[in-house]
């Protein structure tokens, strides 16, 4: 009986320390529901209430810090989770790692956007969207909605901070020792320091129904997926406000959305990933285009269509267009003046009788693409075929390159920078942009290894692009389907 006793003990006693090492931190709520208790607002305390339960953030640029009890205030490793909703046009954050200030923008720690529509008048547009590490690394795609509740959690453990919304992984960055920064933001960076509410100005609106957090154990360091470099130059981006965005990407040589998602994480890039749509390709009519939608609803990525064949207006409605976050096409397909239908990537498919004849025909063909399909963005921009590509510089005259570039200018269509085929030129590029042409990264993948845009970024540097050169997806009612509708007919 001694001996079962005593059995019994060793048993009870596993079991309690097993319990101990494996219970999971207990989620605290930092917002009582009722007023601001636990909380300490700066410079214009007014901005933040308490109104039927919702802590709502609307007035002057001000900032709220728990100053309560709990861990004293200050968090390292944690996580944390807040229900929020968005009235359209506002804009917020989560700052965590910071400490009080009497005024302006928080100076130290890192802030987590909360941002679905927002555009900030005057002559500084704000890209950042909901879930970006602001200015670190920012998300360029609304994943939530105005009006709507979601849930907006990220997990900081030593220098590593993960983002989520609605449970969905949008950011996943790892900072390096002595990352870059610009001299006014040094103290951006990992440390321990209390956490903040933003309200943003007097048109914003933002309200909060939970804010919970848990403190996390201390943690060894993780080690960079990238090179400090390639850290440094995105880094440096995303203060600059420019939209790191492969917009031309497609789910080829076994890529899933899932490893595109994975990928974009790791190297800071975001992707929208395009179907092939047209006669004879994976989406053919409104139906099966309805399900690809379905296949990536709630992805963090844009939606891309890309227009295949001259005979695509005729296959697809206006309704079912609009639902992609923008529309591309090329000039790779087209009938020639003996009715011999081409493709120009297919050796096969190329008929060259004359080549002055041939790049005739090419520029008039491209002119009637951007001119009349309602289009967002022209990709593998000046593509010849391979019989002729060595005389690229010969055959794109200075005369087809100003019709080029004016049917680009005139019809509001963006130019695509593609580090596939390192396309345009940078003499045509650098045409474009003085005529005020739109630009966009893209890839244009044969299989999973999407690269890091590398023509792209060179192209960037040597032309001096800012975020206001490139394509940014348009508003619904903007968007050219909805403003010049599907043309009865498109030859060629």
């Amino acid at each position: 009986m001694r001996n079962l006793l005593f059995a019994f003990f060793l048993f009870s006693l596993f079991f309690v320390l097993n319990s101990c090492q494996t219970k999971e931190p207990q989620w605290t709520e930092l917002f009582n529901g009722k007023d601001l208790t636990g909380w300490t607002a700066n410079q214009n305390p007014t901005s933040f209430k308490v109104e039927d339960g919702l802590l709502i953030a609307n007035g002057p640029i001000s900032h709220l810090f728990y100053s309560g009890d709990f861990n004293k205030g200050i968090f390292r490793n944690f996580e944390l989770k807040a229900m929020v909703k968005t009235e359209p046009g506002s804009n917020s954050g989560i700052i965590f790692h910071t400490q009080e200030q009497p005024y302006g923008p928080l100076l130290r720690g890192y802030e987590v956007q909360i941002d679905n529509s927002y555009e900030r008048p005057g002559d500084f547009q704000e890209l950042k969207k909901t879930g970006s590490i602001y200015g670190i690394r920012n998300i360029y795609y609304p994943t939530v909605k105005d009006n709507e509740w979601f849930e907006l959690s990220f997990k900081v453990v030593e220098n590593r901070c993960e983002v989520f919304v609605n449970g969905t992984k949008v950011v996943d960055y790892i900072q390096p020792d002595n990352p870059y920064r610009p001299k006014n933001d040094v103290l951006k960076v990992f440390s321990a320091g209390k956490i903040a509410l933003q309200c943003h100005d007097e048109g914003s609106k933002v309200y909060f129904k939970s804010i919970q957090i848990r403190p996390l154990p201390k943690a060894k360091k993780f080690d960079l997926l990238v090179s400090k470099e390639w850290d440094s130059k995105v880094t440096k981006m995303m203060f600059e406000n420019f939209p790191l965005i492969d917009f031309h990407v497609h789910l080829k040589g076994g890529l899933t959305t899932a490893q595109a998602c994975e990928n974009s994480m790791k190297l800071g890039i975001n992707y929208g990933i395009a179907p092939n749509c047209g006669l004879k390709f994976p989406v053919t009519n409104d139906k099966s285009l309805y399900a690809y939608m379905d296949t990536v609803h709630s992805k963090p990525i844009f939606r891309g269509m890309q227009a295949e064949g001259r005979e695509w207006v005729t296959l697809f409605s206006p309704e079912a267009i609009s639902k992609f976050d923008y529309v591309f096409t090329d000039g790779m397909t087209w009938t020639d003046h003996k009715g011999r239908r081409m493709r120009l990537w297919m050796p096969e498919e190329v008929f060259v009788d004359d080549e002055q004849q041939f790049m005739d025909e090419l520029i008039s063909k491209i002119e009637n693409v951007v001119s009349k399909e309602p289009i967002d963005i022209h990709v593998n921009p000046t593509y010849l075929p391979a019989k002729i590509a060595a005389k690229y510089d010969e055959l794109w005259t200075d005369a087809r390159i100003d019709r080029f570039v004016k049917v680009l200018a005139d019809n509001h269509v963006a130019l695509e920078i593609n580090s596939r085929f390192k396309l345009p030129s940078e003499k045509i590029l650098r045409k474009a942009k003085e005529a005020g042409v739109k630009f966009t990264f893209g890839t244009n993948n044969t299989s999973p290894d999407l690269g890091t845009l590398d023509y792209s970024l060179e192209m960037k540097e040597k032309l001096g692009l800012t975020y206001k050169d490139m394509f940014m997806p348009k508003k619904q009612n903007e968007k050219p389907v909805m403003v010049k509708g599907l043309p009865a007919k498109i030859t060629g």
